[in-house]
């Protein structure tokens, strides 16, 4: 069936090829052909399996240095040695491996969560489903914003444009029509009637017959180009990568200046290369990347489980710092379910009660219950509403489609039905502000009915509607009724209709004109439950929260004082319109509410405000939004409402809409970069005291207070048990009370640097203090090197408590981390085993040690963590009091 010129076939012909109709196929026939001809994917590059990914673990210069080192010693009789540093090398290889394994199957599993959709016909109704459930006869329904699901051959058309440049390279929108070509030798972009899988509905609406899917598809054939997945990297990985390549130059500079040093020194050969190659192992952060990687990945999850799907990594770093949310008003902020309160019509105005979409409530004229359909102005108003209209009731609460139509439509259900066919639609578009139908009467009349914009719509008005005549159009009082309206927090349509003769079988908007203005109606969409305290939530972190939003000036200006959008006055498009750039931006430091907005000004808004240095988020659902989505720092799409469009142009998805849901992803992206944070807090002066051991002693000429066999141990046992746990500790109390983090902030920030030297001084100050009371104690030297080793390891014991916090105390979470207890736990059995293990003993060169000597070490190696406490204090004290 692919290998046809389906352009070229009549499209009632093609339904008789296909097998299908124009009310679609049966949801039994549909599932045999899925069956038969399986899912509609695209056969994806195959990712490298287990063995090349644990193999990758080995491409490191470190690892090359290790190895030589372990085939040398291997040659010098160093056995042991050899051993541990083999051992090293491989679980080294088996952290990398698990964690980017844990990375990438997080990051897999939560893409797909953003399954495409399409809206189908399916027995003559329509329903949406998951795009890879389509098959071939299958009929499609598409709009602006949608993303054609497959080959489709297109048999209706109104106004539909395609953007084909992922197929064509064409950069401009291609118009479509449904007649078929004459010839059938046509290319891509010459094949008008096909909409083609993975391009975008730019305006109109169509629909078309499925004729491919998945591999079949044109896309398809060409999709291993285009559909190669993204490696994991991020600003934050490379400069993580550039910070471990620097630091790995230096400490092999300092690594071989100590051999040399060493060898001056008079130490033996063998003992002073593989003091330096312990050296080399115990300084380099090797894990560090790795660590960040899951330390993401279980945050992106975590966005996962609050609502928040991440579709970029980058944008887990950079929710940390944002600054301003430029949000949308309706279905982020307000629920999302108009109900229409008042209704102007021939100068009265109705209240309406009831809420939600049931079809259940009165109408009130002055506080008492009135029919509606006894004045004849209100009953246009509401059938105006109604047949102009796309939505669908499905029950009671159920609508589908866009929530302001099916407030219009439940409008009209209480006080009727209403129904006279339609026989053709100009498309609402943002840019024209109405939508038009057409239909015809029972004696064949034809009619127009048109809802839009009160601007809008009054200027294309030659007379209005008062209930028994054609009258003059009271434009002062209309407008008056609309701005009281709005100034109650309600969006308002108005109505208008026109008749015209039985032989107009099509509308265009051009056409529209001339019409009869019969009402208003004016709906409410009230705030989400959680919103106020969010926007609450926002004002203590630091973050602006700025609404945009189509809707009338007062409306929203309403709307945004019900929340807690503080704003000095408000500013609709027009105002922006006349204001220069430099005008506008001394406007944004004061005004954070936008009404009567287009896309360009949310876009030019949003650049804006990233010049004055601003970290900006912002939301959005329609595929006017794309561009403001891809400019902003961090771009948000709508999971319900939002279009494919939008959504492939952001960086994060709202699984249910809620602005509160962004206050919570900003939480877990700052608790994220506050963990990476953590961990560089804890590796680099815990790395820096081991690495320090040794080249002070070399430097000095003294006896070594470890054997390199010792640092290669104890690199691996506190990495492994105590450097990993660090990516599940819980997060802190009052994160969102902390102001954004500046976003050329550097990693190392001053008080990670002071940490580094003074911890790493305190850990060899302790190690050598403990060393030589041994020694000046009893005289053993390989006792003294067992307290020196055990000494260092509850150093950073006592210094991973420390590090659960970088400013605050945290004493009140020792126990908050049961990983990091278990890791503590292991660690300590490890030590005590090749402490008293006589097997291991030899192999480590260990001894047992006293009671007195464990006091000594807790003693000597606790003093860090009072001490990076009392600096705690000390900072509070100078830069916050």
């Amino acid at each position: 069936m692919g290998e046809k010129r389906w352009c070229a076939i009549p499209a009632e012909d093609v339904f008789s090829l296909i097998g299908s109709d124009q009310d679609g196929l049966s949801d039994q026939e549909a599932s045999i052909r899925l069956a038969r001809d399986g899912y509609n994917e695209v056969t994806s590059k195959k990712e490298h399996g287990p063995i090349y990914r644990f193999l990758k673990q080995f491409a490191s210069p470190l690892i090359y240095l290790l190895l030589i080192a372990a085939v040398i010693t291997l040659f010098l009789g160093k056995y042991a040695d050899a051993v541990v540093i083999v051992l090293v090398v491989l679980a080294n290889a088996i952290i990398g491996f698990i964690q980017e394994g844990k990375a990438q199957n997080a990051l897999e599993s939560l893409a797909k969560l953003l399954v495409p959709e399409a809206r189908v016909l399916r027995d003559g109704v329509s329903k949406v489903l998951p795009s890879r459930e389509l098959v071939v006869g299958d009929v499609v329904l598409l709009e602006s914003g949608d993303r054609v699901p497959a080959d489709l051959r297109l048999f209706y058309v109104k106004n539909l444009r395609a953007d084909e440049a992922i197929l064509t390279g064409e950069s401009l929108p291609v118009e479509k029509n449904a007649s078929a070509i004459d010839s059938d030798c046509v290319s891509y972009g010459d094949q008008k009637n096909v909409s083609f899988a993975g391009t975008l509905i730019s305006q109109g609406q169509g629909r078309g017959i499925v004729v491919a899917t998945g591999n079949d598809t044109q896309i398809g054939r060409i999709s291993k180009f285009i559909r190669e997945s993204k490696e994991i990297s991020t600003p934050l990985l490379r400069k993580m990568a550039r910070l471990s390549l620097i630091l790995s130059v230096v400490i092999v500079a300092i690594a071989t200046l100590t051999f040399a040093v060493g060898l001056l020194q008079g130490y033996d050969t063998v003992e002073v290369f593989m003091a330096s190659v312990s050296l080399a192992v115990a300084a380099i952060p090797e894990g560090l990347p790795a660590v960040i990687t899951i330390s993401m990945a279980i945050g992106v999850n975590r966005m996962a489980a609050r609502n928040t799907i991440i579709r970029t990594v980058p944008a887990v770093e950079t929710l940390g710092s944002a600054t301003v949310i430029c949000t949308d008003k309706t279905g982020t902020l307000t629920r999302n379910q108009m109900t229409v309160t008042q209704v102007y019509a021939a100068g009265k105005t109705y209240t309406i009660t009831g809420t939600g979409y049931s079809p259940e409530g009165d109408f009130l004229l002055d506080e008492i219950k009135v029919d509606p359909l006894q004045d004849k102005a209100l009953v246009e108003t509401l059938k105006a509403g109604v047949l102009c209209n796309d939505a669908s009731f499905k029950g009671t609460d159920n609508i589908d489609g866009d929530p302001t139509e099916g407030a219009l439509l439940v409008s009209g259900l209480k006080a009727g039905k209403f129904h006279i066919p339609r026989k053709d639609v100009v498309p609402f578009e943002p840019e024209q502000r109405f939508m038009a139908t057409l239909h015809e009467k029972e004696d064949g009349s034809r009619i127009i009915y048109v809802k839009g914009s009160p601007e809008t719509v009054l200027d294309m008005c030659v007379s209005q509607f008062d209930g028994n005549y054609l009258v003059p159009v009271d434009t002062e009082g209309i407008m008056q009724a609309a701005e009281q309206m709005a100034s109650e927090a309600l969006r308002v349509l108005a109505m208008a209709y026109r008749d015209v003769p039985k032989d107009v079988a099509g509308i265009e908007a051009e056409d529209i004109g001339d019409l009869v203005f019969v009402g208003l109606q004016g709906m409410m969409d009230p705030p989400r439950d959680d919103v106020m305290e969010a926007i609450a939530k926002c004002k203590t972190a630091g973050i602006r929260v700025i609404m945009i939003t189509g809707d009338h000036l007062k409306t929203a200006s309403a709307i945004a004082k019900k929340i807690g959008i503080e704003s000095s006055g408000a500013l609709s498009g027009g105002d922006m319109e006349k204001m220069s750039d430099e005008h506008l931006s001394e406007k944004l430091d004061y005004v954070s509410v936008f009404a009567r907005t287009s896309p360009e000004d949310k876009l030019r808004i949003v650049k804006l405000l990233q010049k004055k240095g601003e970290v900006v988020a912002v939301t959005g659902d329609g595929i006017n939004d794309a561009p403001a989505l891809k400019t902003a720092d961090i771009g948000i799409a709508m999971g319900q409402t939002g279009t494919e469009v939008a959504k492939e142009a952001s960086d994060m998805v709202l699984a249910d809409d809620h602005f509160s849901s962004i206050v919570a992803a900003i939480e877990e992206g700052r608790d994220v970069y506050s963990k990476i944070q953590k961990i560089i807090l804890w590796t680099l002066p815990t790395n820096g005291g081991q690495g320090l051991s040794i080249v002070i002693a070399v430097l000095l000429g003294i006896t070594l207070p470890l054997v390199p066999l010792q640092i290669l141990w104890l690199n691996t046992v506190t990495a492994i048990g105590l450097g990993v746990p660090i990516t599940m500790e819980p997060k802190e109390r009052g994160i969102l009370k902390r102001p954004p983090r500046p976003p050329k902030e550097s990693i190392l920030v001053p008080l990670i640097k002071r940490r580094i030297i003074f911890v790493s001084l305190l850990i060899v100050a302790g190690a050598y203090l403990t060393f030589f009371l041994k020694m000046g104690r009893d005289g053993d030297l390989t006792a003294a090197r067992t307290v020196a080793l055990n000494t260092i390891v509850f150093f950073q014991i006592f210094y991973l408590f420390n590090s659960k916090s970088m400013y605050e105390y945290v004493y009140k979470d020792l126990l908050s981390n049961k990983y990091m207890l278990l890791g503590i736990g292991i660690v300590v059995l490890l030590q005590l085993l090749i402490t008293y293990n006589g097997a291991l003993n030899s192999i480590f060169s260990t001894a047992p040690l006293l009671a007195v000597d464990w006091l000594m070490i807790i003693a000597v190696s606790s003093t860090v963590f009072f001490l990076i406490e009392l600096e705690k204090y000390l900072y509070k004290k100078h830069y916050i009091s």
